[in-house]
């Protein structure tokens, strides 16, 4: 380990000093690439001057106490020094095996989430509706900006489906785990008798794919201008700035009615079709590295049932870590700092345990 953070640092010091080269200055794409290279190792680096400071503090407490002309008292106070220091760099090289784990190469990404009612008709619809808020909430929180894209509603004020983005640094590594099967069970309104209804809602995180990752031939595609459609407003139907695209080879189809100018729903459903490309790619990449691990936190598939919302208990329940809340109100109203970091926390375990 202190070979490779050896190594860490020496790459550091290269581009802090490329940094201050004019040439890398006047190069926008490369300045970019190294600032962004560097704001990845700064804490590994600033961690690893912590314990290599520690360290040598250590080693001259040691000195100390070995040294029979030391005064007695001074000996003894080296003795309690060198016990703080000795804990003190365990904790730091624990600190450092985390900081030194893979990092996932999408986590500073902008992500794009689709939400779906499953089983359960209106019911899940309404819920989408509710997991979308908790979302936007969630990401206000977080100073992150959230963007629709598309969203197909019912009469009664539910989503069938809503796809939007949200723009933020680290949002990938915030939103990653809330892909899979949510479900809900409480009293719906319109049950007479009280009866507990169970439905699902399916949540989809995707990191938002960049020009350069994924290049599309314009040939490949088939693009309509079409009416908006929706729940109503003065726009709706009125003109054809509503895009649909067709990609040929994927079968894939993006629709996107959200703004009033054809030029920025084409933007936008190229940046969606853009981001499912990717993820299909990343989606092969991730089956062979399934096969050889399956982290405790689960393996983002859709079809992987993850939470319950109790509405009657007031409880949520992640079933990946076992983990529960009994603030249900709270966490419906963007409260889920607690339960993301659950999870990170039982992802790195996992990893740390399997030495990735």
């Amino acid at each position: 380990m202190l070979g490779k953070l050896a190594r860490t640092e020496d790459r550091f010091l290269e581009i802090e000093k490329a940094l201050s080269d004019s040439d890398i200055v006047g190069n926008q794409e490369e300045y970019k690439k190294l600032m962004k290279e560097y704001k990845t190792l700064s804490p590994i680096i600033e961690k690893y001057r912590e314990y290599k400071k520690a360290e040598s503090e250590m080693e001259d407490a040691n000195l100390l106490m070995r040294d029979n002309t030391t005064d007695p008292d001074i000996r003894l106070m080296a003795e309690e020094e060198f016990k703080i220091l000795r804990e003190k760099t365990e904790a730091l090289t624990e600190e450092l095996k985390v900081l030194l784990l893979p990092r996932d190469p999408n986590d500073d990404k902008n992500v794009i989430v689709e939400i779906r009612g499953g089983a359960g008709g209106e019911e899940a619809a309404l819920f989408a509706y509710v997991l979308y808020r908790m979302y936007n909430m969630y990401a206000e929180s977080q100073g992150y900006k959230v963007e629709l894209i598309s969203v197909n509603e019912t009469g009664l004020g539910g989503f069938k489906e809503v796809t939007f983005q949200i723009v933020g640094d680290g949002a990938y590594s915030r939103m990653k785990f809330e892909s899979g099967v949510h479900r809900v069970q409480r009293v719906p309104e319109t049950e007479t008798q009280g009866r507990i209804h169970t439905s699902t809602v399916t949540v989809a995180v995707l990191p938002e794919a960049e020009d350069v990752e994924v290049e599309i031939n314009p040939a490949d595609l088939k693009i309509e201008t079409i009416k908006s459609s929706g729940a109503g407003g003065q726009h709706v139907n009125k003109t054809e700035s509503a895009i649909r695209l067709y990609h040929k080879p994927s079968g894939i189809i993006i629709e996107c009615q959200d703004e009033r100018s054809q030029y920025k729903n084409r933007d936008k459903a190229m940046k969606l079709l853009r981001t499912k490309l990717y993820d299909m790619m990343q989606s092969e990449q991730n089956e062979k590295i399934a096969s050889e691990r399956k982290s405790q936190v689960g393996t983002g598939d859709r079809s992987e049932r993850i939470r319950t919302y109790n509405y009657p208990q007031g409880r949520v329940t992640d079933h990946r870590i076992g983990f529960t809340l009994y603030s249900l109100e709270n966490f419906l109203n963007g409260s889920i700092g607690d339960m993301i970091d659950a999870l990170v926390i039982a992802d790195t375990a996992e990893k740390l345990k399997e030495g990735i």
